[in-house]
């Protein structure tokens, strides 16, 4: 009977170590891919502040060009001379500024050189009502001078873009195929200065470097307090109770 009981003893302490080695295996797994996540994400925030910095940077240093022929650099102040082709003019839809709802006016402008350039001309309040917007459009040849953006991706639609005389987002390709083609280049100007100017409310979509630093910092702390509970837990592990002490439930007959 002794021999039984001291087999069934060594077989429960043995499949208890198994299952002390399992949950350590878990423990120390979960833990550690918590960890190394934080740290990457920490150093993806930091490059992404990098990378704001840089960009920034770009924007200050962008150029003043006068009726460039060539496409201008992102951020770049660009000074036009030449004529709204007024009954072209469609609305970007759903803007706000300083809490009032509204749309912005998108004119195609052709310069003296004969180049065609789409302009965002600000913001103009609506309401929430949906009949078609009317603005104002300056006649004859007129100066125009603001900030220049190349089109790039967008964020995804849930619907037709083009709906009347409204947009859900910038596309060139609303003018029709014939006027997308005939755009001097990829982009738009968003008007800061001249005559058919209306409420400037557009600003780069950047969030500030320093907004990444602090981010970065916050997941480096999460990968830090990840790395005590790991190193606390498992130290307590360590220090249970060894199996082999563990009394057998069999009762002694």
């Amino acid at each position: 009977m002794s021999n039984i009981h001291g087999s069934m003893k060594a077989s429960a302490a043995k499949r208890h170590r198994r299952r002390l080695s399992a949950r350590r295996l878990g423990w120390w797994g979960f833990w550690s891919c918590l960890v190394m996540l934080g740290l990457a994400l920490g150093l993806w925030q930091w490059e992404r502040a990098a990378d704001k910095r840089d960009y920034l940077g770009r924007l200050e240093a962008a150029p003043r060009l006068e009726s460039p022929t060539e496409t201008p650099p992102p951020g770049a102040r660009v000074v036009l001379r030449g004529e709204y082709l007024a009954g072209e003019t469609l609305f970007l839809d759903n803007r706000t500024h300083e809490g009032r709802l509204g749309v912005a006016p998108l004119t195609p402008f052709r310069d003296r050189q004969g180049q065609l350039w789409l302009i965002q001309r600000g913001f103009l309040a609506t309401g929430p009502t949906r009949d078609d917007p009317r603005v104002e459009t300056p006649a004859g040849v007129v100066r125009l001078e603001g900030r220049w953006q190349v089109s790039g991706d967008s964020a995804p639609l849930f619907g037709p873009n083009h709906e009347g005389n409204r947009l859900q987002r910038i596309d060139l390709s609303a003018w029709g195929p014939s006027k997308s083609k005939g755009f001097a280049h990829a982009g738009w100007l968003h008007l800061e200065q001249g005559p058919g100017h209306l409420e400037s409310w557009w600003q780069p979509s950047v969030v500030p470097p320093e907004r990444h630093l602090g981010y970065a910092v916050q997941w480096w702390g999460l990968a830090l307090a990840a790395l005590v509970i790991m190193l606390v837990g498992a130290r307590r592990q360590a220090r249970g109770p060894d199996p082999m002490s563990i009394p057998s439930k069999e009762s002694p007959r």
